[in-house]
Formats: structure tokens, C-alpha cells, sequence
């Protein structure tokens, strides 16, 4: 059986790589921060769903052939970095392509029940972001082989102790989450005015892309 002091270790490591800003941050508030509840969570669960995976496929040992295959490593690495780019740039370019006089309702709807990036309120097109950006991610597969095997008792079957020690790291994700949407429901007033939708477009759209370019670089 895995321990409690293990647990408590795994639980710090992945405490830390939450807390650090980075890719899930910043499509969670952004989408929190402009009234997309139901998707926020759908980005949440989305990407909770993707860690899920990756812990099932690691304590099953399938992962190991994605690091020990350079083949296999560099189509998803090249697949992630094109996804993560195609996101940051349909931001950005709607921030452009927005007229400034646009009203906020307008500029967050087009109109209609449908967002400037064609994406509505909904929790399953929040899901599939969420699930498909952390699953395109080969880094959290390389984390997770480099990590979890080390807290699985050996001799022991890997995959309840694989899937305990996800569910600790989806457990703090989901607390983290909690904390980013009632952050981003504090702001949300000041967010209305189309500049400072269009603002935030344009940092989430740079940071994504960015995530995007440094996954192709391989770094």
C-alpha cells in the first residue's frame, strides 16, 4: 500500500506545479473573467479529465513508450504546440478584428449566444479545450513518468496507487481552479468595457501562444 507519507510528498510536488502560473491558469480565468461560468468549469473538468488520463496511462505503463519513442514524442509534441498556437492566435486575431465601439454584450456574444472565438457558454466546449489542451501536452506525460512511479510501492499493482495519486493532484487543481473563477468573478465589472475584454484577450492569447512556440522549440 502506498503511504501517507508519499502521498503528502506527491501532494507538494504537484501543490507547487499548480500553483506555478502557466497554460491551465490563464485559459480558467480568462474564461471565468468573462461570465463563462458554465465553460470555466467545462475548462476545468476538461482539464482534470486530461490529468485523469495521463495517470491511468502511466501507472499502465503506456506513457513509457511515448518518452522512450522519439517518433511517437515529437507527433504529439508538434500536434500540442499547433493546437496551442491555433488558440493564442484565434484570440488574438479577434482582438484586432473586433471594432472598439463594439458594446460589451456585443463584443462577447457577436450578436447572438456565441463568443468572438465561435466558442458558446457551454460546459462540453469548455471540456473538450480543457481535455484536449492538457492531453496535447507531452510534458504532463514526461511529468508524470518522470514522478509518479517513484511514490507506487514496488511489487505493488500500479494502477490504484496511480490513479490515488491523480485524483490527490486533481483534487488540488480543482481547489486551485476554485480559487482562480472567485477571482475572476471579483473583476468581473471592470471587465464589461470592451477594452478591457479586448486586454485580456490579448495577454491570454500571447501566453497560450507563446506555450505553443516553446513546445514546437522543444523547450
Amino acid at each position: 500500500m502506498i503511504t501517507l507519507d508519499a502521498i503528502g510528498t506527491f501532494a507538494l510536488i504537484v501543490g507547487l506545479l499548480t500553483l506555478t502560473p502557466g497554460l491551465d491558469s490563464a485559459l480558467i480565468l480568462r474564461t471565468a473573467a468573462l461570465r463563462h461560468r458554465r465553460r470555466a468549469w467545462g475548462v476545468v473538468l476538461g482539464i482534470q479529465s486530461g490529468t485523469l488520463v495521463w495517470g491511468v496511462l502511466t501507472s499502465l505503463g503506456v506513457t513509457t513508450l511515448l518518452t522512450a519513442s522519439h517518433l511517437a514524442y515529437e507527433t504529439l509534441r508538434w500536434a500540442g504546440a499547433a493546437y496551442l498556437v491555433w488558440v493564442g492566435g484565434r484570440l488574438l486575431w479577434a482582438t484586432w478584428r473586433v471594432p472598439s465601439i463594439e458594446s460589451p454584450r456585443t463584443a462577447e456574444t457577436g450578436g447572438g449566444t456565441r463568443t468572438r472565438t465561435g466558442a458558446g457558454d457551454t460546459l462540453l466546449g469548455g471540456w473538450r479545450q480543457g481535455f484536449a489542451t492538457n492531453l496535447l501536452n507531452p510534458k504532463m506525460g514526461a511529468f508524470y513518468v518522470a514522478v509518479l512511479p517513484q511514490f507506487i510501492p514496488s511489487g505493488a499493482s500500479h494502477l490504484a496507487p496511480g490513479v490515488l495519486l491523480a485524483g490527490v493532484h486533481i483534487l488540488l487543481a480543482v481547489i486551485w481552479a476554485c480559487a482562480l473563477i472567485a477571482f475572476a468573478h471579483a473583476l468581473r465589472d471592470r471587465l464589461q468595457r470592451p477594452s478591457a475584454r479586448r486586454h485580456l484577450d490579448r495577454i491570454t492569447g500571447t501566453v497560450i501562444a507563446a506555450f505553443g512556440i516553446r513546445l514546437a522549440l522543444g523547450q
